[in-house]
């Protein structure tokens, strides 16, 4: 009896640590990028008022010319600690689960669905937090705390209002995960075959960089729709294939990757140190 309890605690244990490492990591990289994130939704916001582009230069000076100057560029910091610190976290030990489970193999289908299930189960269960970080960063809502917000938004919108955006956050998100883990896997197994030493840290960023890169193109267009969606209630609602299909008649096929770069930037880097620092945590922690 004792020896079951050993050892189905084990599995309980890996993936309470793989919970707390994610979150731990993804603290230092949301503080880090945060500023690129507000950039992304700000233009994102331009194309949605339908008022005049934005460059990622052009936004960063309107931010620091505001009140707010330099602690404008953090502006939603906390909605957006709220979300992806726990939203990390359990993806990692989503991942650790299905691992632990026998789901998880060296191929590529198996590290494509287990990253696309580990990033809808985080994904679903924050959306109320992600709607929050998207409005605070577009600078069009007067919330007075995270609080009042989810209350104000529930009270005026629902349900629906608090979860809006949540199919696109999945098609967008889920993509991206199972994307990430199929090249950030491939990477690293091709370290093994070099002559480079696959578990130093800088392999692990360098890895995770490029593997961040491809999902960030692949999966921009979601993020677009995902965006405009949780933006709506400054600008109308719609569907999200009526939306769609606007954005390819306002500005055809670039209009899917407007804020491209600063995402680009800020997911790759952010990808890049999240995995670094947990790779580095996980092998303190089961040493």
């Amino acid at each position: 009896m004792k020896k079951t309890e050993t050892c189905s605690s084990k599995p309980l244990g890996a993936v309470f640590q793989s919970f707390l490492a994610g979150s731990f990591s993804a603290s230092v990289s949301t503080v880090l990028f945060q500023p690129l994130d507000l950039i992304k939704t700000r233009m994102i916001q331009r194309a949605v008022l339908l008022t005049e582009g934005a460059t990622m230069i052009t936004v960063t000076r309107e931010v620091l010319a505001s009140d707010d100057r330099l602690r404008g560029l953090w502006k939603g910091l906390a909605p957006s600690l709220l979300r992806t610190v726990p939203g990390v976290g359990i993806h990692f030990g989503s991942l650790t689960l299905l691992e632990r489970m026998g789901l998880k193999g060296s191929d590529s289908l198996s590290s494509l669905l287990c990253g696309m299930m580990a990033r809808s189960t985080a994904a679903s269960l924050t959306i109320p937090l992600t709607v929050l970080k998207v409005r605070y960063e577009s600078g069009l809502f007067a919330y007075r705390s995270v609080l009042s917000a989810l209350v104000d938004i529930h009270g005026r919108e629902g349900l629906r209002g608090i979860t809006s955006g949540l199919l696109p956050t999945i098609l967008r998100d889920a993509p991206f995960s199972g994307i990430y883990l199929v090249f950030y896997s491939t990477l690293k197994r091709k370290a093994e075959f070099s002559t480079l030493n696959n578990e130093a840290p800088w392999i692990h960023f360098l890895c995770g960089l490029f593997a961040g890169m491809a999902a960030s193109v692949i999966t921009h267009p979601a993020d677009v729709i995902k965006t405009k969606v949780q933006l709506k209630n400054s600008v109308g609602s719609t569907g999200l294939l009526a939306l769609s299909n606007s954005i390819w008649l306002e500005a055809g096929l670039k209009g899917y990757f407007v804020g491209l770069a600063p995402r680009m930037l800020r997911r790759s880097l952010m990808a890049a140190l999240t995995w670094s620092v947990y790779e580095e945590i996980i092998k303190k922690i089961r040493m």
